[in-house]
């Protein structure tokens, strides 16, 4: 069933999750980078640079530098597909499972605690 936030709800649960993100100390993604990361573990796979840069409209370049920084806090992988080498396909890792499962606890966590 779905839950229906009243516009101030939706931010002040917007505002308190990205602010346990900051607190945390952990990683500090960009929105892009997050629409990034949750597109590749929200969505059915593969996950391609170009497919990533249609579905979010961006470049594939601005994909390519958000990938280099999730890369290199092991939040995904990359690879050349074997069929197509132009393609690069990217994969999930334990890594970046975890820190997107810790995502939605701290938003359910969060969501409970909104004022009526």
């Amino acid at each position: 069933m779905p839950v229906e936030l009243r516009p101030f709800q939706a931010l002040r649960l917007w505002h308190d999750v990205t602010l346990d993100l900051v607190r945390d100390g952990g990683h500090d993604l960009s929105a892009r980078q997050m629409a990034v990361l949750l597109t590749v573990y929200l969505e059915m796979p593969p996950h391609t640079v170009r497919g990533l840069a249609a579905k979010l409209g961006v470049t594939k370049p601005a994909i390519t530098r958000a990938l280099d920084t999730m890369g290199r806090l092991g939040l995904v992988s990359r690879h050349r597909d074997a069929r197509d080498r132009r393609n690069v396909v990217i994969q999930r890792t334990v890594a970046g499972a975890l820190a997107v499962e810790r995502l939605g606890d701290v938003v359910i966590a969060r969501h409970k605690e909104l004022p009526l």
